[in-house]
């Protein structure tokens, strides 16, 4: 009402001074009524140009609908551009606003470890992330539009697509042969589907170790128990000799020992595992924990080896002594179970002059593996022989604990051999968890030579 009034008010007045100017002119020729209505119309025609020329500006910017200002003005017809125009924008700020909640909702789907593709009512391919895109060997852009079974023509995902029953998910080898999958489909939107896909093979792996190391350890256990309930039964209802009574009762306590050894071993690598790593701010001294474990080597191997340690002297580790203790005691064992009586074993402490990582080294001249195995030696229970495993008295875990301890400290197990001919494992520390000491050790040994290397030859023997 208030825009109509004043448009009435200015209409009528216009009319009424043309009527007026065109009585004064028609007086002049003696025609005062025509020239007024005359005068009337041209003011008339006039106003209706003007309305006209107003509304075609609007109308054209409306068809345009471009990012410049509506036709501005007075009145009716710029009232209305300036309401057309805060409509259009505010139109256009709220689509924005969508677009930019939309492209950050991709961009979550994007960053999703999930493959997410939307399927349409003809089953054609909508869109799709790049995880999907790597599940199912597609391209997001050049097969958008696509019939996805043209495409993915796995026969599961195919038979599951066409029944139409998605509550539970379906599994099948990737296109690319590169992984399982598993898909769940879920319909929604007037026929369109979600397709969800996930790799699951590192979860089949990881279950088919947890079964496997369940069997194994389950394994382990029974074969010495059954042999302890063996001579427990035997015990019970034979009368043994006096020659043979100690000879069961020491097969007993080697079956004790074997489980003993097997419990503690699963101990320390369920520590391993749970335990946050040692700190790189504790510094151990190796030269006496590399005394013991020549010490224990020493026991172990009974003079049946000859055994030289070369070790640079003064030197320091960012571990814990039990963990690394375990670690290189577990090497030394190993060389000499493995080896037969009169082979060399070699133990070797260095620090690289080139990185400064450390360097600890056991080498034998055992019976060594073939290539094949040795990328599965570090594996729980892996044997390759299992009888002659078991004769050594090894549990299956001793390489396990080695790699866990040094990739906890950050550093790898190295590990080359030869059938027949030997092997050697060789733990390599990163250089930020070894020093080397100004001064030697607080045992009192000797000072280090020249090349900061001192060897110890040990080839005790038995008689």
């Amino acid at each position: 009402m208030n825009l109509v009034l004043p448009r009435v008010l200015t209409a009528v007045v216009v009319l009424a001074l043309g009527a007026l100017a065109g009585w004064m002119v028609g007086s002049l020729g003696g025609w005062p009524v025509a020239g007024a209505i005359g005068g009337a119309g041209v003011c008339a025609a006039t106003l209706a140009t003007v309305d006209a020329t107003r509304a075609y500006r609007l109308m054209a910017w409306l068809r345009e609908a471009n990012d410049l200002p509506a036709p501005r003005g007075t009145g009716l017809w710029g009232e209305i551009g300036y309401r057309f125009e805060r409509v259009l924008r505010g139109g256009q700020r709220q689509a924005q606003a969508e677009r930019e909640r939309l492209a950050e909702f991709l961009s979550a789907i994007e960053a999703s470890p999930n493959g997410v593709m939307m399927l349409d009512a003809n089953e054609q391919i909508a869109w799709c992330n790049s995880q999907a895109a790597d599940h199912f060997g597609i391209d997001p852009e050049r097969d958008r539009l696509q019939r996805v079974t043209n495409l993915v023509r796995a026969p599961a995902f195919v038979t599951h697509l066409q029944q139409g029953d998605f509550d539970e998910p379906v599994i099948f080898p990737s296109p690319l042969g590169q992984a399982n999958l598993s898909v769940l489909i879920r319909p929604y939107a007037g026929g369109m589907k979600l397709v969800l896909s996930q790799d699951i093979t590192a979860r089949e792996r990881t279950d088919e170790m947890r079964r496997d190391f369940v069997a194994n350890v389950s394994h382990e256990i029974r074969t010495p128990l059954t042999v302890l309930a063996g001579f427990v039964e035997t015990l019970a209802t034979v009368r043994l000799t006096s020659a043979e009574q100690p000879r069961v009762l020491e097969l007993m306590r080697q079956q004790t020992d074997r489980i003993q050894s097997l419990v503690d071993d699963l101990l320390a690598l369920a520590q391993l595992e749970g335990s946050p790593r040692p700190p790189a701010d504790r510094w151990l001294a190796l030269d006496p924990l590399l005394a013991r474990v020549r010490a224990d080597g020493l026991v172990l191997s009974a003079g049946r080896h000859p055994i030289e340690c070369h070790v640079q002297a003064g030197c320091q580790v960012a571990a814990l002594e039990t963990e690394l203790h375990s670690a290189m005691a577990n090497l030394v064992s190993n060389a000499i179970r493995y080896t037969p009586s009169g082979g060399k074993i070699d133990i070797d402490w260095r620090v690289r002059a080139s990185d400064g990582r450390g360097e600890f080294e056991v080498r034998d001249q055992g019976i060594g593996f073939a290539r094949e195995h040795l990328p599965r030696l570090t594996e729980r229970f892996y044997r390759v022989d299992g009888s002659r495993s078991r004769d050594t008295g090894g549990t299956g875990l001793g390489l396990a604990i080695v790699k866990h301890v040094v990739q906890r400290l950050g550093g790898a197990l190295e590990i080359q051999s030869e059938l027949g001919k030997g092997s050697c494992f060789r733990l390599v520390l990163p250089a930020a968890r070894v020093r080397v000491a100004a001064e030697n050790n607080d045992s009192g040994g000797a000072p280090a030579q020249d090349a900061g290397v001192a060897s110890v030859a040990l080839s005790e023997r038995a008689a």
